[in-house]
């Protein structure tokens, strides 16, 4: 396990020297990759006792960005505290990203990581909006793929249960100044988990619009730090109300946006009887991209999946209202609701409260469409489907 040359044997060298980088600034670099490895394992914890995020594998990498010499060589090391000075942009003004994606055993043994180059393009992009230094997400993701081989214990073989990956980029540099930081450190963290919620229980949702998750010309279209933190106080609201988790709506005419961190589908019945529609709002730049989202749309308008399901699917990204939502439930229409992210994969939501009323969702948990669909990206991630190259080896 602790063999240099084994564990990076896929990795490619670093583009620094190239035109794109006129100061000979390093770039990272995946083959640079240094291994100190912990002294004492820690002992795997019974499955039934993994809550998300709790429990951490023995090893962590990092690497640094410097302005005067780039990226340091990335380094294996023990998981433990990192060391920042207080003044660090990253707590004073919020320059954090981060990605959350999973590794699965498929039942031939091998670890595999689910459409991985969506999340490092979306980690570039948040970056970017975040004005840090430029990261590599090909680079990265060779290093995910390193922590993976290397914590490969620590990969639940249920199914259902993943390593979760959390690739992380914090704004590092020093004082109190206002602008941008050219400092940064990368880290990437692994943490054995069960599922998110109980799929077979569905979560109620409080909609809510004195509060509202993005707004056009934010930074929801990306997956940054600042974004979450706001909705702790209006989820503790639900919470007292009794409510699982919030609807998020925005603007005047309270359009349907996320479920909390979560995006949020729901299935409606046709007029024309010509099987179900499957909504979701559209990618405005106050919606984040996710890649289940991105999954269960690409599935939703594949003829081969219909045929597999015997259900005609028609995928559709529009806008939508918590009045429309409404009509839906009194007309019969409204079959399904569906929250959906890389956490949960695919859950069910049974009611959602507006304005004193409660719309309810019809069903005990996951229906046909929602069963469907997780199901399907389940065993791509776990490795008993092959899918269009969506399940990717950590060779």
């Amino acid at each position: 396990m602790g063999d240099k040359d084994s564990i990076i044997a896929s990795t490619t060298p670093g583009q620094s020297g190239d035109s794109t980088n006129p100061r000979h600034l390093a770039a990272l670099d995946a083959s640079k990759l240094n291994i100190t490895l912990a002294k004492t394992l820690k002992p795997l914890q019974p499955i039934e006792t993994l809550r998300f995020g709790q429990t951490f594998s023995d090893h962590m990498i990092v690497a640094t960005y410097d302005p005067e010499i780039g990226w340091s060589a990335p380094e294996v090391k023990p998981y433990g505290p990192i060391v920042l000075d207080p003044t660090c942009s990253c707590f004073q003004y919020g320059g954090n990203v981060f990605e959350g994606m999973k590794a699965y055993l498929g039942p031939d043994g091998k670890a595999r990581l689910f459409r991985p180059d969506m999340n490092m393009r979306r980690l570039e992009r948040s970056c970017a909006r975040l004005a840090l230094p430029p990261i590599d997400g090909d680079v990265v993701l060779e290093l995910i793929k390193c922590l993976v081989n290397l914590e490969r214990r620590w990969i639940p073989k249920e199914s259902g249960y993943s390593l979760y990956l959390r690739p992380t980029i914090i704004a590092t540099r020093p004082g109190l100044g206002v602008i941008p930081s050219d400092h940064a450190m990368l880290y990437i963290l692994a943490s054995p988990t069960g599922p998110y919620f109980n799929v077979l229980k569905p979560i109620s949702l409080l909609a809510v619009s004195e509060n509202v998750r993005a707004w056009p010309g934010g930074t929801g279209g990306h997956k940054v730090a600042g974004n979450y933190s706001p909705g702790f106080l209006p989820q503790r609201t639900a919470a007292e109300k009794g409510y699982d988790q919030l609807l998020w709506l925005f603007g005047e005419d309270r359009r349907i946006t996320e479920a909390g961190a979560m995006n949020f589908f729901v299935v409606v019945k046709r007029d024309d009887g010509d099987g179900v529609d499957l909504i979701t709002t559209p990618l405005d730049g106050t919606i984040l991209p996710g890649v289940t989202r991105a999954s269960c749309l690409a599935l939703a308008s594949d003829p081969e999946f219909h045929k597999e399901i015997s259900v005609r699917l028609h995928p559709q990204e529009m806008v939508y209202t918590v009045s429309d939502l409404a009509k839906w439930s009194s007309e019969g229409k409204l079959l399904e609701a569906l929250v959906v992210g890389t956490a949960v994969i695919v859950g069910s939501c049974n009611r959602i409260g507006y304005d004193g009323e409660n719309i309810v969702i019809p069903g005990a948990g996951l229906g046909p469409v929602g069963t469907a669909l997780r199901q399907k990206i389940l065993d791509i991630q776990e490795g008993r489907t092959e899918w269009k190259g969506w399940g990717v080896v950590c060779a």
